[in-house]
């Protein structure tokens, strides 16, 4: 075997090692030097172990067993160089042979993943479980129960104040059944009227209403054999309450305007942030249908009450972000986790995540700083308590926005377009939510987000 590597192999980016069949190092190439602080004459002879050092247990074993079998093995693990740096590698060693297939020696080939490690950090974030971002002993206690819930087909009614996740939740629950590879199918019971929505979940057959010019097999039929995730179920109308009572009993339907009754087989989450029992006291909510959903009850916690995990998120969304938007922010200064860290989101996680935009969309240093954040956290004061429960939108019971900035400069104009700028973000965007935050309907807030060329 020659010692002098040729030069196509001194162009390979990645670290390449041959040994001989004692297993010592018979030449590195070029990328190699750089990963483990060597060059190719100071390890030549030198037994292999001394130099590839890792912390992937007994390289010998798995070298000899490559030059017995011919198998390759891949393995990820850390390289641990001259400078005692540990490089995450990606280590692939075969065997090499001559014509006669007999064994001559290993070939290691060395790929640094360390860049495709930051950035899957950057996409997924390395504080999930479920997929899902927290710490603190209440979202411990979530995952234990999802854990639970997962592993029966009932019904499962998920509560919480808005932004608090209900929707990844469900999503994650299906994924962990037995129904996981099957579909997921989300319904918003309050974005449709009545009658349309009952079109939406059960279907209907041509000619049904003025209008349906073809067939429609429905949200029901469409998630057969996996889930049907009702979100806002608090906003189905009463009549659909019994249809989807009868659904829950009998496990079929029939379509609007059709004679055949169509069976499924679909397991129903459903969500919402009202306290349904309140709304069964009220006539709201038909008890026998409550009773059905709530076999099974999720409760996810506000984010105030999560101790410890808004830097999580705070990074979590950080490192989303700087990647979506290609910003090059290492974090936030201490004034601004103190000031996001004190904060009581009644958005809740997704009016963490909005800021977290926000702040990074206008940041022009390394470090997020106050002045980057929305002007409803820049100038905060003084608000009254709010009393959340599940009955009320927390989005909606946080004091105006009018209430918590003032106009730098410009005066009314200008302090009544923040206010509209503060109130959409905290919004996510939503403007029917934002008109109600801001106290005005849906056309005066249209009219002004026109008048300041805000869309």
């Amino acid at each position: 075997m020659k010692t002098n590597l040729p030069e196509l192999l001194n162009a390979i980016p990645h670290g390449i090692v041959l040994l001989d069949t004692k297993l010592c190092i018979v030449a590195i190439n070029r990328s190699c030097e750089g990963l483990v602080g060597y060059s190719s004459d100071e390890v030549s002879g030198i037994y292999s172990d001394f130099i590839l050092r890792t912390n992937l247990g007994n390289n010998d074993q798995v070298c000899r067993k490559v030059l017995e079998d011919g198998l390759s093995v891949s393995k990820e693990g850390n390289l641990i160089n001259k400078r005692r740096e540990k490089i995450p590698i990606q280590f692939t060693i075969s065997r090499l042979h001559d014509l006669r297939h007999k064994p001559t020696g290993i070939l290691i080939v060395l790929e640094d993943i360390s860049a495709l490690q930051a950035k899957k950090a950057d996409l997924q974030g390395d504080d999930q479980e479920f997929g899902i971002i927290g710490h603190s002993r209440q979202m411990e206690e979530v995952f234990e129960l999802m854990s639970v819930l997962a592993r029966t087909d009932a019904s499962v009614l998920i509560t919480g104040e808005t932004g608090t996740g209900k929707d990844k939740i469900a999503e994650q629950l299906h994924k962990l059944s037995q129904r996981g590879r099957k579909p997921f199918i989300k319904v918003n019971c309050g974005a449709l009227p009545a009658a349309l929505l009952e079109s939406e979940l059960f279907g209907h057959v041509k000619g049904a209403f003025t209008g349906a010019v073809n067939d429609n097999i429905g949200m029901f039929r469409l998630a057969d054999k996996g889930t049907i995730f009702l979100t806002e179920i608090g906003d189905l109308s009463l009549p659909l309450q019994v249809k989807l009572l009868s659904v829950l009993d009998d496990h079929a339907f029939y379509p609007v305007g059709g004679s055949k009754q169509i069976e499924i087989d679909v397991r129903i989450i459903a969500a919402t942030h009202r306290s349904l029992r309140m709304e069964v006291e009220q006539g709201r909510f038909r008890e026998d249908l409550f009773y059905r959903l709530n076999v099974l009850h999720l409760h996810i916690p506000p984010l105030r009450e999560r101790d410890g995990d808004i830097p999580l998120l705070l990074d979590h969304f950080l490192r989303q972000f700087r990647t979506k938007l290609a910003r090059d922010i290492i974090g936030f200064n201490r004034k601004s986790i103190d000031r996001l860290s004190s904060y009581h989101y009644p958005g809740n996680v997704r009016e963490l995540r909005n800021i977290v935009e926000y702040a990074v969309t206008f940041c022009q240093e390394k470090k997020i700083g106050v002045k980057d954040l929305p002007q409803y956290l820049v100038k905060p004061t003084k608000s009254p308590r709010v009393n959340h429960t599940d009955h009320v939108d927390p989005s909606l019971s946080s004091p105006p926005p009018e209430q918590s900035v003032q106009a730098k400069t410009g005066g009314w104009a200008e302090a009544e377009k923040e206010n509209i700028m503060d109130a959409l973000v905290k919004t996510g965007g939503n403007r029917s939510k934002a008109a109600e935050l801001l106290g005005w309907g849906r056309t005066t807030l249209w009219r002004k987000i026109k008048k300041y060329r805000l869309t």
